[in-house]
């Protein structure tokens, strides 16, 4: 089991170096005074199990907990600190332990021992009688399935919207307050609070067809999704452009790979009013993602698939110099006059129909390049 520790007190660490070392079964794969270089380093590594304190230095290691959570969905967290007022917030982000400093051998190893017995029955000892999971598709539309019992059918609309709206959370506490105002706005409160339940009811039914009852899990006050058993689309696709955050030489084809599973926007079939900030957030990372990747495909010649990608930017980004930049430039590129000619006189009509604009030096010089071939 690959093992992280966070600390802002070097005798902290040390302490725990030599407790873990004793540890059978354990790897210690970095030990950090910093949170940010922690989570660069989670990032890249996998991670089973993570000690952080709570109070590193300037940071708030509960910060760095959510964002570890994000990246490393699966991993425990065990929380190492001396702020005993701590101990109910941190349960934000579902750590396996808490436990107050100074920290003995003995209670090291009871929290170990979980961590592995978590990890083995999750991973062999009950495979056989373990749900297979949930594959959630919300890029392009909203389809939810499992192997063993097909598409998921919703009871109702409301129970649908629920699930979507905690899968957007990633697993983080929401509270009951605020899914009442942002999926019941203009509904009495009374009235809202029973369509809750009632839509949370229907959604754990809906799931136990599918051995995922339990993946939504809710306090009085909280609800949250258990994503420890779902492959969720959009989730994975911003793990992998994390990932290839810079498209270093041989990534190309991964990259590639990975643009194709950007479907569409997020639950691009849904009039979900809460979601419009996350759908237009995720347009973003893909269109950074995708413009770095055009340019890669670019200098490596491969001008038929930059193309594509150029194109399918344009065309959510009508407006976006950069965007029909890209498009003209491959276009050179690649030899092909007509495809120039049309793509740059669509755009300068459309800047001069919606805009009164004409199109910058910069993409008429490209345009005119057509002469040169």
């Amino acid at each position: 089991m690959r093992v992280l520790v966070v600390d802002d007190e070097p005798a902290m660490l040390l302490a725990m170096k030599r407790l873990l070392s004793k540890s059978e079964g354990i790897e210690l794969v970095g030990s950090f005074q910093d949170a940010a270089e922690a989570l660069q380093f989670v990032r890249d590594n996998q991670v089973d199990l993570a000690f952080l304190d709570i109070q590193i230095g300037e940071d708030n290691g509960l910060e760095l907990a959510r964002g570890l959570r994000a990246l490393r969905a699966d991993a425990d967290i065990v929380f190492t600190t001396s702020h005993t007022e701590y101990a109910i917030p941190a349960y934000d982000v579902y750590p396996l332990d808490y436990m107050v400093k100074p920290i003995s051998g003995t209670r090291l190893e009871q929290t170990i021992a979980r961590a592995l017995g978590r990890r083995s029955a999750s991973s062999g000892e009950t495979e056989s009688r373990a749900p297979q999971g949930l594959t959630v598709r919300g890029l392009g539309g909203f389809e939810v399935s499992s192997r063993q019992a097909g598409e998921v059918k919703w009871i109702s609309r409301r129970s649908a919207e629920l699930f979507a709206y905690l899968l957007v959370h990633r697993g983080r506490n929401v509270s009951r307050a605020r899914i009442l105002e942002d999926m019941f706005p203009d509904m009495p409160l009374k009235n809202a609070e029973v369509y809750l339940n009632t839509a949370a009811y229907q959604l754990r039914k809906a799931l136990s067809q599918h051995g995922c009852k339990e993946a939504i899990l809710s306090t009085p006050e909280q609800y949250r999704v258990d994503l420890s058993q779902m492959d969720v689309d959009f989730i994975q696709f911003e793990q992998g452009v994390e990932k290839l955050s810079s498209i270093e030489p041989g990534e190309e084809e991964a990259a590639v790979e990975l643009e194709k599973r950007f479907a569409g926007e997020l639950f691009e079939d849904k009039s979900y009013m809460w979601v419009t900030a996350e759908r237009s957030r995720l347009v973003l990372v893909y269109d950074s993602f995708a413009k770095l990747l055009v340019n890669r495909l670019l200098n490596r010649e491969q001008y038929r698939e930059a193309a594509r990608i150029a194109r399918r930017l344009v065309s959510h980004n009508e407006f976006d110099e950069e965007c029909n930049l890209l498009l003209l430039t491959t276009l050179v590129a690649m030899g092909d006059r007509q495809s120039l000619h049309s793509s740059y006189e669509r755009y300068s009509q459309l800047l001069l129909q919606e805009l009164g604009l004409q199109p910058s030096d910069k993409l008429r010089r490209i345009w005119e390049k057509r002469h040169e071939y």
